[in-house]
C-alpha cells in the first residue's frame, strides 16, 4: 500500500532522518524530517498552469507549531491554534527567503509549502528541520526548483563554533554571557543563500567564520536529500522558461535612453515619476500584441535592471550620484516628544524613523506561550510601515510578515546591549514608526531605537547602528558592493546584506542572496565595507547623544528589594490581601517573583518609600536593644500590648511602663496612644518584651542610667 523511502545520517550529536511515501501521498512532495524526538512534516503542492496575466511568482510558505507536538493544550478560550505566532511567522520567512530565488526564472505557477511540527522534544529546534523538510519535499515534487538547500544553527562559545546547539542554550541569550551567537544559515551545495543572526559584538572575522562553518556543516544534509530524491523523486515538471528576448530588444530600442535619464534623477519622488513616464512612453510605441504579451512585465524589469546595474558596475555610478561606499546624509535628533519617556527622529537620506521608547514595570512584560513553554520578555520592539512612508495610498491592517521580520531584526540588533534586569529593572518597549522609506528602514529602526532608549535613560552598554549593503554582479564576474542601498538598488540588485553593531563588533547580521556565486572573499569585503559605514553612522549619531540621560519625569521610578523566599507568602497574604493593601495604601505598583525579588514602581518617590517601608516591616526582624515607635492596641491588668514593628505586637509589662508603681496600666495608657518602646528581648516562649520607662516619651531617646537614678 505504501512505497516508503527512508534515509538517515549522523549529523552532529543527533541522527537526522528523512522519510517519504507514507503520509500525504496526494501532495506533490511530502517529507517528514526527524532529529531526536522532534519531527516536522513538509508538504508541497504547485499549480500545473500559470494564472493568465500573472506577473509575479506566487510562492506561499506556512510553518505551523501544533501544541500537541509537545503534549500541550493551547491557551485561550477556544483551545485551538489561532493566528500564527511571531515564531511561526519568522520561521516561515526563514524558509521562504532561501528557496524563492531557486525556482527557475519565469516560473509563475502558484506554489504552496506547508510545514507542520508533529513532535517536539524541547531540545532540537524544529525551525531548521522544517527548512530541511521543505527543501526535500520541493526536490521530490518535480517542481522546477534548483535546489536542494539545507540549513543549520550555529552557536559560538569559548572561541568554538557549535553545530545545532540545544534550545535551552539559545533561549534568552542575553542572560548567558558564555554563548555569544545564534546564527541560522541556509545554502545550496555551492553557495550561501540566507543568513540570520543574533550576536554579541562578534568581529567580522568571527562572523564570517561562523557562516563558513555552517555552509560546511550542511553539505551532508544536502547529500542526504539528493540520495532520497534518487529513490523517490517524481518526474520533473515540464517547464520551459519563456523567451522574451525579442520583446526586450523592442523595449530597449524604444526607451533605454529615457529610462537611463529617469534613473539619473537623484530625488526619489521625481525619479519614480520619471521612470513611470518612461514606461508609458515605451508602452505607447508597442503594438497591441506586444502590449498584451504576458512577459511584458519581466521584459520591462530586465530593461530597468540592466540600466541600473550596468552603470553601477562599469562606471561606479549610483542612482543618487553617490560613491559606492558613501552613506547618505544623516540627521539625528532626540527628546522631540514632550510626554514620552524617550524619543528620537533618525533621518538618513530619504529614509526616516520616528522611534519612541516606553519604560514599564514587571506587569508590562510580554507573556509568550511557546511550544517550548511559557516565558516572559522584558524587551519589545514593534515596527510599523504605513503606506504614506513611500508616498502611497493603501490598506492599513495588522502587522504583516514584513513588519514582524523587520521588527525582529532590529530587536536582535539592540537587545545585545541592554543592561541586565538586576541593574535596570524596567520593561522596555520600543516602537519604530517609519515616516519615510527609501531603503533599509529596519536599520533606521536600529539607529533610532538606540538613540531613543538612551534618551529614555536606558544605560545601554554601547550605542548600536545598522547599515544595509547591496551587491551587483555581472555575468562576467565583475561586481560592485554598495553601502547604504536605496530601495531600487535593493529591488534590482543581487544581495541584501544588513549589518548592525557597536563600534566593537556585530550584534546582528541578515543576508539574502538572489544568485548562486557569492564567494567568501566577496562576503569578507562586504563586511569590512559595512564596518566602515557603521562606524560613520555611529559618529553621526553621537552628535545627538553620547550617554544615557537620567530617567524622565514621566517615566516610572522602580526600586528593587530582595526578601527571603520564606517571607513571600507573608508579603502576598491570604488571597493577595496583604499586597493589595500595600498597593492601595502606598499608591505604588508592587511586583514579586518566585525568587523573592520585589519591584516597587511609581512616578512618586514618596509612594515607593511608603511601600518599601510596609514590606520591610513585614519581612524584617526586630532587633534587640533598638527603640521603636508603636501604638497601644490593648490595655490589660498586667500591662499593655503595643504594635511596634509592622504587624508585630509586644508586651510592655506594668513594671516597665513608668519608674513608679501604678495601680493599673490604664492610669497612663489608652488604646490608640502612640508610645516609644525599647525591645528588651524575647522570653523563653519567644514572646516580645518591651519597655517604655527607659525611653524619653517626648524625644524617643533612651534614658541613661544616671538620669534614671536622679529621677
Amino acid at each position: 500500500m505504501f512505497n516508503e523511502v527512508k534515509k538517515s545520517i549522523k549529523w552532529g550529536e543527533e541522527t537526522l532522518t528523512l522519510e517519504t511515501g507514507k503520509v500525504a501521498r496526494q501532495a506533490d512532495g511530502s517529507v517528514i524530517a526527524t532529529m531526536g524526538e522532534t519531527s516536522v512534516m513538509a508538504n508541497v503542492t504547485f499549480a500545473k498552469k500559470q494564472k493568465p496575466g500573472q506577473d509575479f511568482f506566487p510562492l506561499t510558505v506556512h510553518y505551523q507549531e501544533k501544541y500537541y507536538a509537545a503534549g500541550k493544550v493551547p491557551g485561550g478560550f477556544f483551545k485551538r491554534e489561532a493566528r500564527p505566532t511571531e515564531k511561526e511567522t519568522l520561521t516561515a520567512r526563514l524558509i521562504d527567503r532561501p528557496i524563492r530565488p531557486l525556482f527557475v526564472p519565469g516560473f509563475k505557477n502558484e506554489v504552496l509549502v506547508m510545514c507542520t511540527v508533529l513532535s517536539h522534544d524541547l531540545v532540537n529546534d524544529p525551525d531548521m528541520l522544517a527548512m530541511i523538510a521543505a527543501s526535500a519535499a520541493l526536490t521530490l515534487s518535480g517542481a522546477p526548483f534548483m535546489g536542494p538547500i539545507a540549513g543549520c544553527r550555529v552557536g559560538f562559545e569559548d572561541g568554538e563554533y557549535i553545530l545545532n546547539p540545544e534550545m535551552d542554550d539559545m533561549h534568552n541569550l542575553r542572560m548567558n554571557p558564555e554563548q555569544r551567537l545564534d546564527l541560522v544559515v541556509a545554502g545550496t551545495k555551492d553557495a550561501v543563500m540566507m543568513v540570520e543572526s543574533e550576536a554579541y559584538e562578534l568581529t567580522e572575522d568571527e562572523m564570517l567564520g561562523a557562516v563558513t562553518f555552517a555552509h560546511e556543516q550542511i553539505q551532508p544534509v544536502i547529500d542526504l536529500i539528493i540520495d532520497l530524491a534518487e529513490d523517490a523523486a517524481k518526474e520533473p515538471f515540464e517547464f520551459e522558461a519563456p523567451d522574451y528576448s525579442e520583446l526586450y530588444e523592442v523595449l530597449k530600442a524604444a526607451g533605454e535612453d529615457q529610462m537611463r535619464a529617469a534613473f539619473a534623477i537623484t530625488d526619489k519622488q521625481e525619479r519614480t515619476a520619471a521612470v513611470a513616464a518612461a514606461r508609458e512612453a515605451i508602452m505607447a510605441t508597442l503594438s497591441e500584441e506586444q502590449a498584451e504579451d504576458e512577459n511584458l512585465g519581466s521584459a520591462m524589469k530586465k530593461l530597468e535592471s540592466g540600466v541600473l546595474r550596468g552603470d553601477v558596475v562599469k562606471n561606479g555610478k549610483r542612482i543618487d550620484g553617490r560613491a559606492l561606499d558613501t552613506v547618505r546624509p544623516i540627521v539625528s535628533e532626540t527628546g522631540i516628544l514632550p510626554r514620552t519617556h524617550g524619543s528620537a527622529l533618525f533621518t538618513r537620506g530619504e529614509t526616516q524613523g520616528l522611534v519612541v521608547t516606553t519604560l514599564g514595570t514587571g506587569d508590562d512584560e510580554q507573556m509568550i506561550d511557546a511550544l517550548s513553554g511559557m516565558y516572559k520578555s522584558n524587551f519589545m520592539l514593534h515596527y510599523n510601515f504605513p503606506p504614506y512612508s513611500v508616498g502611497e495610498a493603501g490598506r492599513v491592517g495588522p502587522p504583516g510578515r514584513r513588519e514582524i521580520g523587520h521588527g525582529k531584526l532590529a530587536w536582535r540588533a539592540l537587545q545585545a546591549v541592554l543592561p541586565a534586569a538586576t541593574d535596570f529593572p524596567y520593561t522596555v518597549r520600543v516602537v519604530s514608526e517609519i515616516t519615510e522609506s527609501n531603503g533599509s528602514s529596519s536599520m533606521a529602526s536600529v539607529c533610532g531605537g538606540s538613540l531613543s532608549m538612551m534618551d529614555a535613560g536606558v544605560p545601554l552598554k554601547a550605542p548600536v547602528a545598522g547599515v544595509a549593503m547591496g551587491l551587483v554582479m555581472e555575468d562576467d564576474g565583475d561586481y560592485a558592493i554598495l553601502t547604504d542601498i536605496l530601495g531600487d538598488e535593493d529591488h534590482l540588485g543581487d544581495m541584501d546584506f544588513k549589518v548592525a553593531g557597536t563600534a566593537e563588533g556585530i550584534t546582528s547580521l541578515q543576508m539574502d542572496i538572489k544568485i548562486a556565486g557569492i564567494t567568501p572573499e566577496i562576503m569578507k569585503k562586504a563586511l569590512e565595507q559595512a564596518k566602515q559605514g557603521r562606524l560613520h553612522i555611529l559618529d553621526e549619531m553621537s552628535k545627538a547623544i553620547t550617554t544615557a540621560n537620567d530617567l524622565g519625569v514621566h517615566a516610572p521610578k522602580i526600586e528593587t528589594m530582595q526578601i527571603p523566599t520564606d517571607k513571600i507568602r507573608e508579603v502576598i497574604g491570604s488571597g493577595g490581601k496583604v499586597i493589595r493593601e500595600i498597593v492601595e495604601v502606598s499608591g505604588a505598583k508592587v511586583d514579586i517573583n518566585d525568587e523573592g525579588t520585589i519591584k516597587i514602581a511609581s512616578s512618586d518617590a514618596d509612594a515607593i518609600k511608603k511601600a518599601y517601608d510596609m514590606i520591610h516591616s513585614i519581612v524584617a526582624e526586630p532587633e534587640e536593644g533598638v527603640i521603636y515607635k508603636g501604638k497601644v492596641v490593648k490595655v490589660v491588668d498586667f500591662g499593655a500590648f503595643v504594635n511596634f514593628f509592622g504587624k508585630r505586637d509586644g508586651l510592655v509589662h506594668v513594671s516597665q511602663i513608668e519608674n513608679r508603681r501604678l495601680n493599673h496600666p490604664s492610669d497612663v495608657l489608652k488604646e490608640g496612644q502612640e508610645v516609644w518602646v525599647k525591645l528588651l528581648g524575647f522570653d523563653d516562649r519567644g514572646k516580645v518584651r518591651l519597655s517604655m520607662k527607659v525611653v524619653d516619651q517626648e524625644t524617643g531617646e533612651e534614658i541613661k542610667k544616671e538620669e534614671a537614678a536622679e529621677e
